[in-house]
């Protein structure tokens, strides 16, 4: 026989259908819920007072853009410190080389201490044309472009310069002020700009300078030394093995004396090195701070939301099987 349900029982199944959805509903939330950690009604949960966490989340943001503002700090700064260790350490191994070779005055002495210090100067040159990303490290507010010129370059105008002289003293007084402010190594040598980048933003109201210009009076001395040298490895003073060995020495004491002033620039960026990784610490540890106090606004207690996810799914339980018992009612049931 057919079932027959009354406008009762069709009402009854209504809401028990509306219930049954409010309960599925219900424990989506729950078992969200409880994958999450966090609330699904942040409305309810705030009271409709968005603004704590709104203003964790804007000192997240801002925080976030330090790290990346600290990464990229610290990639240049470990890029710089170790194109002027390139630097220094070429300056000290050829300082005391040509040292010994004027020493010596021998010209099997003086032309292999001459030629190192060449390749030297090429090697210096390349390390100052150090770039990140395509930005120049030593070349001021024109990273866009490198620092120095070709080698090549360098030494032919340097040629010009001392064509006319044929003693140590005049060359060294031409190659002085050659590389001195305002002569050809300005002109001819430098490509940079002569302003500083802007001090980098590491953390709130906190900046660190890795302002270090290829025309540092540091590095054109180191760059003073060892192209005076390559000028005797190309000829310079050949006739003179007297001139060249002194010429030789003025290059090596240059060296030695550049040498102090290049470690004084890289101490000054091991100090932006310690301050960067310092406010990165800082900047996380701020960081991990606000995430924990954002999540004790928003989290969950894992065990009550459990419990009542269980209660739900109970009552949604016994819903069907109200609902399946309603189901197989008949007029039968009636009479």
């Amino acid at each position: 026989m057919p079932n027959f349900l009354s406008v009762g029982d069709l009402s009854q199944s209504f809401l028990m259908n509306r219930y049954n959805s409010s309960l599925k509903t219900k424990m989506n939330q729950l078992s969200l819920e409880l994958t999450s950690g966090q609330v699904q009604d942040v409305a309810g949960r705030l009271r409709g007072d968005f603004s704590p966490v709104a203003s964790i989340d804007r000192s997240l943001t801002a925080l976030n853009a330090y790290k990346t503002a600290n990464s990229e700090a610290a990639l240049l700064a470990t890029t710089m410190q170790n194109a002027l260790e390139t630097v220094q350490s070429y300056v000290s191994d050829a300082a005391p080389d040509l040292i010994m070779a004027s020493d010596s005055g021998h010209i099997h002495m003086i032309t292999p201490a001459a030629a190192d210090a060449h390749q030297k100067f090429e090697a210096v040159l390349s390390a100052l044309n150090t770039q990140v990303a395509g930005r120049s490290l030593f070349s001021g507010t024109a990273t866009d472009r490198i620092a120095m010129a070709d080698p090549d370059i360098i030494l032919d105008a340097l040629n010009v310069a001392i064509a006319a002289e044929t003693t140590a003293a005049g060359i060294q007084s031409v190659v002085d002020t050659w590389f001195a402010p305002g002569g050809g190594f300005d002109t001819v040598a430098y490509d940079g700009a002569v302003n500083d980048v802007a001090p980098l933003d590491i953390g709130p109201n906190e900046t660190t300078d890795l302002a270090v210009r290829a025309d540092h009076n540091a590095i054109r001395e180191s760059l003073k030394g060892l192209a005076t040298a390559s000028l005797v490895h190309q000829g310079a003073l050949s006739s003179n093995l007297t001139e060249q060995a002194a010429l030789i020495s003025y290059s090596g004491q240059t060296l030695l004396s550049a040498e102090n002033a290049v470690l004084n620039i890289r101490t000054g960026i091991g100090v932006s090195e310690a301050q960067i990784e310092q406010a990165s610490v800082r900047n996380n540890t701020e960081t991990n701070v606000l995430e924990i106090s954002r999540a004790g606004l928003l989290e969950v207690d894992p065990y009550s939301t459990a419990t009542e996810l269980q209660a739900a799914q109970t009552q949604l339980e016994t819903l069907y099987t109200l609902t399946s018992r309603l189901s197989r009612l008949s007029l039968a049931d009636y009479i």
